[in-house]
């Protein structure tokens, strides 16, 4: 059984004032940090041969504890970065409605595509699920862990699974610091093991 762990990266001073971080580089803060070590944790017990993390900040700072309990070295890979938000990277929610009202209520309303630079959840999901099958590709039958983003998580592992896209405004966000458990199988494929699991 190869299985893919997508973990997404600790809590962030943006997070915080739901400011869209997008594929700027923001760090984690302490309480990120502390995150990251409690999950660390958990997820040194899954026995992963390999680590992959987009190339932000925030996620390699999250897969440190990891790599300093395992001894694993951390790949970078921007294929793992999160969502583009084109203009209103850097804006707050709130600043987002009052500036680009037409590409906001798009989005709300589960558009693809809302426009404005907004990077669309086909491409997206596309570039993640390419990232999650080839990381399953190099280690047949090991454990991989992906730390990654709360929307990259959310629609790669859609696109790789065929969830239609009506499906998607049903499905919980990963939370800071959660993961998502995958597993492929000779007879079966691809299924979900889990979802938003963490401490």
């Amino acid at each position: 059984m190869t299985r893919v762990l997508l973990w997404r990266h600790g809590n962030t001073d943006w997070n915080a004032e739901q400011r869209v971080q997008g594929q700027l580089d923001v760090p984690v803060n302490d309480r990120g940090r502390a995150q990251a070590q409690a999950a660390a944790v958990m997820l040194a017990r899954s026995g992963a041969s390999r680590m992959i993390t987009s190339d932000l900040s925030r996620c390699t700072m999250t897969a440190a504890p990891l790599a300093e309990l395992t001894g694993l070295t951390p790949e970078r890979d921007a294929r793992l970065r999160e969502r583009h938000f084109g203009s209103w990277q850097g804006l707050t929610t709130p600043e987002v409605r009052e500036r680009f009202p037409d590409s906001y209520a798009r989005w709300r309303a589960a558009d693809p595509d809302p426009g404005d630079g907004v990077e669309s959840l086909p491409d997206l999901g596309k570039r993640v699920s390419e990232t999650i099958r080839q990381a399953a590709e190099r280690a047949p039958g090991a454990t991989t862990v992906l730390v990654s983003h709360g929307g990259a998580i959310k629609y790669g592992v859609a696109a790789l699974l065929g969830w239609p896209e009506e499906m998607l405004p049903t499905v919980a966000p990963v939370q800071n610091c959660h993961w998502v458990d995958l597993i492929l199988q000779s007879s079966y494929g691809w299924r979900l093991s889990a979802y938003n699991v963490g401490v």
